[in-house]
């Protein structure tokens, strides 16, 4: 049977044609640069218990979004005729604000090219023209399944890694995902602070002199980088010496009063609100680029995070063949680093030890500070050779709350996990400590995209 595509015709030559085994879809009449809006397309919401009653015994089930406040989601206009693929050429963004969603090219998209965005690893149906497997339901295991896993679930065939290692990749095609944190510091009793030392200097004169000290008695801290050391309010002016929980020796000879705390903030503004917030405690640089921005990835980078998972992914089977639960944490060199090749790997052994708190992360933390193999400046003589200061950690799962911490403490740069822990997780999932307010460390939380479930667990937990 034969059919007739309706002509249609939008802003961005984009036409809806029919497609043999997928039905109708949305085509490129024209070259489509990257980056370019296509479709911004209203929604019809189904409210949760209307939808859990009606929706899903319709075709419009597999048609719909899911909005962050739990509603379903039906996009107008072309949002609802983007058909899937494992290879998507479009991404899409929910705009609460709007009530719509917004669909833009992830690439240069050619005439008669088919547009299509990623509808979710679990479709139901076969993608027409794409590989497919079967996936076994994820067993109720207590560690989100990771019973089935094995090194090719990693996507070792994906064509990034006989790309350009220097190539960019978009973001929607990463392997993994970022937990950006909802918008913070955005009112008085969420800003972060620390307590700083500071002390008034009568004589304007005498501030070129402070500044000059500051660097050479070692107070020139690099935290400090987001304040201003002067503050000039009412006729008064004021340095900012240090954070710490001792006061500062000032030079004698400029007999100036006694140093004295005050709360300062602990990061940049990242908003204008921010800005304004946290000036209005201390002069603080405005840094808006930072806010829920996504560090390039180069196909070079995401080759070094795809081995740093496949070396997880080994360890949790040998811990497994151990008689030790199948938990995992890894710490590569740095990528690009080529004075510094130490990485270091450990798994759980609460089984062999008899011992709670031999998790993966505090063995690998441990194993950092008897190795010596954390940031360069660490040492045993200040007792912070446990630091990882610039370091990644990838982990088979979501750290749980005390590992978090340690996580936190050791002032790690980033972490990939696995598999989430909704219940016991504390990043991301019973909490996320890196964005609990009054902790003085933040840390990137980046999540697998893949789901790995193949490793026969001996004993059920969730801990």
């Amino acid at each position: 049977m034969s059919f007739t595509a309706p002509e249609h015709l939008n802003s961005s030559d984009c036409r809806i044609r029919y497609s043999e085994g997928k039905g109708r879809g949305v085509y490129a009449s024209r070259k489509i640069q990257r980056n370019t809006v296509i479709e911004i397309s209203p929604v019809l919401f189904v409210g949760i218990a209307e939808y859990e009653q009606h929706g899903k015994s319709n075709a419009l089930d597999h048609r719909t979004y899911k909005w962050k406040d739990g509603r379903m989601a039906l996009a107008l206009g072309l949002g609802s005729l983007f058909n899937h693929s494992t290879t998507p050429n479009v991404s899409y963004t929910l705009d609460p604000q709007t009530d719509s969603i917004r669909y833009e090219t992830a690439r240069d998209i050619y005439p008669d090219e088919e547009l299509c965005i990623f509808y979710d690893h679990k479709v139901w149906f076969d993608p027409v023209g794409e590989a497919i497997s079967a996936i076994d339901p994820e067993p109720e295991d207590g560690w989100r399944g990771l019973s089935t896993i094995a090194n090719d679930d990693i996507d070792q065939e994906n064509p990034l890694n006989t790309a350009n290692p220097d190539e960019i990749v978009h973001e929607l095609c990463l392997p993994f995902k970022i937990l950006k944190p909802s918008p913070e510091e955005e009112d008085q009793n969420s800003i972060r602070t620390v307590l700083g030392w500071v002390v008034d200097v009568p004589e304007p004169r005498h501030l070129a002199t402070l500044l000059k000290w500051l660097k050479g008695s070692g107070l020139d801290d690099p935290n400090l980088d987001h304040l201003k050391r002067v503050r000039k309010k009412d006729d008064r002016t004021t340095l900012l010496l240090s954070i710490g929980p001792t006061p500062p020796q000032l030079p004698v000879e400029l007999e100036l009063a006694s140093p004295f705390q005050i709360p300062v903030p602990s990061s940049p503004a990242l908003t204008l609100t921010s800005l304004s917030l946290k000036s209005a405690l201390w002069p603080t640089f405005y840094a808006p680029k930072r806010k829920g921005e996504i560090e390039t990835w180069s196909c070079g980078r995401v080759a070094w995070a795809r081995e740093a998972m496949e070396v997880v992914i080994t360890e949790a089977l040998k811990s497994q063949s151990e008689g030790e639960l199948p938990i995992s944490a890894f710490m590569p060199a740095s990528y690009g680093d080529e004075d510094n090749k130490k990485s270091t790997v450990s798994h759980d052994t609460r089984t062999s030890t008899s011992h709670p708190l031999r998790h993966p992360v505090l063995n690998l933390i441990r194993q950092v500070a008897n190795l010596n193999l954390g940031h360069p400046s660490s040492s045993s003589e200040n007792g912070s050779h446990y630091l990882l200061t610039g370091k990644t950690v990838f982990l088979s799962h979501e750290p749980c709350v005390m590992c978090s911490m340690a996580l936190l403490h050791s002032r790690v740069k980033q972490i990939f996990y696995l598999n989430p822990m909704s219940r016991t997780g504390g990043c991301g999932g019973a909490t996320c400590l890196p964005m609990v307010h009054g902790v003085n460390h933040q840390f990137e939380i980046f999540v697998w995209k893949q789901t790995v479930s193949k490793l026969a667990i001996n004993e059920v937990l969730d801990a």
